[in-house]
């Protein structure tokens, strides 16, 4: 496996639309591939998300875990899962703005709105579908890294731009001692 390359912020990848993948390239050995360097390069730089646009590729398909992360402790644990060709449908008018940073704009945060709860249909990494709620934290993640195969980032979201802010002043302003 292989840590990739994650494009920043003002790498036109990044503005992308992804494309769909069909049924035949999911058997792929080059797209199993590409998935595990992606879980690879997720965890090295402790990352709680990737879409494959942020590393070049630009398809449908995400990566997701939470465990123990460093950058975003006290979350709730998600098992490692792969999404391809996500759709999501919020369940809820219920909105919550809360903090994210991304591996793609390094070293910011800020406070994003999302719905709280969603429901997520995919395609797994053996090719199942999948149909399943995600709430919280979950939501949150899945709906960021679905921004991304969309061609958005966080800061298109964030409704006031003053909460962005540096992570070193994050940690001595904004957390909770």
């Amino acid at each position: 496996m292989s840590i990739l390359k994650v494009a920043r912020l003002g790498n036109p990848v990044l503005r992308r639309v992804a494309e769909n993948l069909s049924p035949d390239q999911l058997s792929s050995p080059l797209l199993q591939k590409l998935i595990d360097d992606m879980v690879e390069t997720m965890r090295e730089h402790n990352g709680v998300g990737l879409a494959a646009v942020q590393v070049h590729e630009p398809k449908q398909i995400a990566v997701l875990e939470v465990a123990d992360n460093p950058r975003y402790p006290n979350k709730p644990a998600v098992q490692l899962s792969v999404l391809i060709n996500p759709r999501i449908e919020p369940l809820s008018d219920e909105i919550e703005e809360d903090w994210e940073g991304c591996l793609s704009v390094p070293k910011l945060r800020g406070k994003v709105p999302r719905y709280t709860k969603i429901r997520v249909q995919a395609v797994s990494y053996n090719g199942e579908e999948l149909d399943f709620v995600a709430s919280g934290f979950h939501a949150r993640v899945i709906q960021h890294e679905h921004d991304h195969l969309h061609g958005k980032v966080y800061l298109d979201r964030m409704r006031d731009l003053s909460t962005l802010t540096h992570l070193q002043e994050f940690a001595r302003y904004w957390t909770e001692k």
